[in-house]
């Protein structure tokens, strides 16, 4: 993968946007907006050239100066629906792709020799592919590299890929996922940090994560904010016994409490970032605690449950994304459904980006019944790429009874219905006893609604609530 991996690194390209990113990190918020009309103007162009979806689905007349409100919104089934007609590279075919990504051998392999690809999680009931070429890396890379915050600023001055740390990745490893690709692509560019960054599997029962960990014993950890509390908690216990420099968190909501148990157990500092699988690094956390977006290369529109724009200061029902960065698989004001609050007021730290406050999944951890009387904690998240990966469900809802008894949810009726409900139902019962969970029962509810929370996403894995 090594020789073929490397023309996904352009190095020209690279070194043009770090440049910019430092011009304009340094600027006015008029730099900013300047750059941002710019690049809506050639990406619009790239989408009238070369994507029939666009064409056929803007009004008459639509040019690459149409201002972006005057264009009609879209959502993630309507592009996959018409994948053949929405990407700009005819060679880029869905049945490929769907057949490489179902291959979790070939996760951060070269499509086609050029392009990266990675699937979403189906969290928003649609699961999507995306594709990425060398010029769309190079934006992500750099915003990586430059725009965090760092707690340590001179030190990341002189290094800023965090070559001297060891960089732990707990997280789906099962799949092709946006981080778990971009994990496997830093180490296939970088064959020499191999001893310095490994990737840890939320499938796997926690003590042997915390095992793995302590033998690791990572300087920077990254994960999910439901994950990196588990692990506090079996810091506080003195079972795990590892001391980060920096704990990034991201993928869902992190509350105050979570954030401090976290910050206090582990020692580190704890970073907060924004990304989807439409746009891979949104926002970073500023020494001041605020989300900024990286609004020179991605548009966000807050709106209401018409869509409706939504102004500053509040919290819209779901957000509009436009990637200025990716020609290959045009994103123009596609419907995340995400809650955000763009802060009308300029941050403290000074920079010309503009604020935001993200609403996320705020799944839960479901604490069941183990076999030697313990408690056995399933995260969220391995729960999901369970269901995801071996049921191939997408859209449900999971609710403990008691340290014994789920219920799960699903849309689907009649035989489609049982056969998925039998699937996941086995899936469940197998993961739960690899965890040590003794005797799980899993109820079936068929032909149900999934409630939503306030972002708009589904509210797939509730735990009991305490007495």
């Amino acid at each position: 993968m090594g020789a073929a991996m490397h023309t996904l690194l352009d190095l020209v390209s690279l070194s043009a946007v770090a440049l910019d990113l430092l011009v304009a990190q340094q600027g006015p918020p008029q730099g900013i907006a300047a750059r941002q009309r710019r690049r809506l103007q050639r990406l619009l162009d790239a989408a009238l050239r070369g994507s029939r979806f666009y064409r056929n689905h803007w009004p008459a007349g639509t040019r690459a100066d149409t201002p972006l409100a005057a264009l009609p919104m879209v959502t993630r089934g309507q592009l996959m629906a018409r994948f053949a007609d929405w990407v700009t590279d005819p060679q880029l075919e869905l049945e490929a792709l769907r057949a490489f990504t179902a291959d979790p051998q070939r996760i951060a392999e070269p499509w086609l020799g050029r392009y990266l690809v990675w699937e979403s999680s189906g969290t928003s009931g649609e699961p999507g592919i995306f594709v990425q070429d060398a010029q769309t890396m190079a934006v992500y890379d750099a915003l990586e590299a430059l725009r965090r915050a760092p707690p340590q600023a001179l030190r990341r001055w002189f290094d800023p890929w965090y070559l001297s740390e060891r960089s732990a990745f707990v997280g789906a490893t099962s799949g092709h996922f946006a981080s778990y690709v971009s994990f496997r692509r830093l180490c296939a560019l970088n064959p020499w940090l191999a001893a310095t960054m490994r990737s840890f599997s939320i499938q796997q029962p926690v003590d042997e994560l915390v095992r793995a960990l302590n033998d690791f014993a990572p300087t920077v950890l990254a994960t999910y904010p439901t994950v990196a509390s588990v692990l506090a908690d079996e810091a506080a216990q003195g079972r795990l016994r590892i001391a980060p420099r920096e704990i990034w968190l991201g993928g869902e909501t992190l509350g105050a409490a979570a954030r401090a148990h976290i910050s206090a157990a582990l020692g580190g500092v704890v970073r907060s970032s924004y990304g989807a699988s439409e746009f891979l690094s949104m926002a970073w956390e500023c020494a001041h605690g605020q989300l900024h977006l990286n609004a020179d290369w991605v548009i966000l529109e807050p709106v209401d449950e018409l869509f409706r724009p939504v102004p500053a200061g509040q919290p819209s029902c779901s957000v509009l994304l436009t990637n200025l960065a990716n020609h290959v698989q045009p994103l123009v004001r596609c419907d995340l459904g995400d809650q955000v609050t763009l802060h009308a007021e300029p941050c403290a730290c000074g920079s010309p980006l503009p604020a935001l406050t993200v609403q996320g999944r705020q799944d839960e951890p479901l604490v069941m019944a183990g076999r030697d009387g313990r408690p056995v904690t399933l995260l969220p998240m391995a729960v999901s790429t369970v269901l995801e990966e071996e049921a191939g469900v997408f859209d449900f809802h999971l609710r403990q009874l008691d340290a014994h008894t789920l219920v799960l949810r699903l849309g689907l009726q009649g035989a489609d219905g049982q056969a998925a409900m039998e699937r996941c139902r086995a899936a469940l019962k197998a993961y739960a006893a690899a965890q040590g969970v003794e005797r799980l029962c899993v109820r079936g509810e068929l032909g149900q609604a999934m409630p939503r929370g306030r972002s708009g996403k589904a509210c797939r894995i509730v735990a009991r609530a305490m007495p």
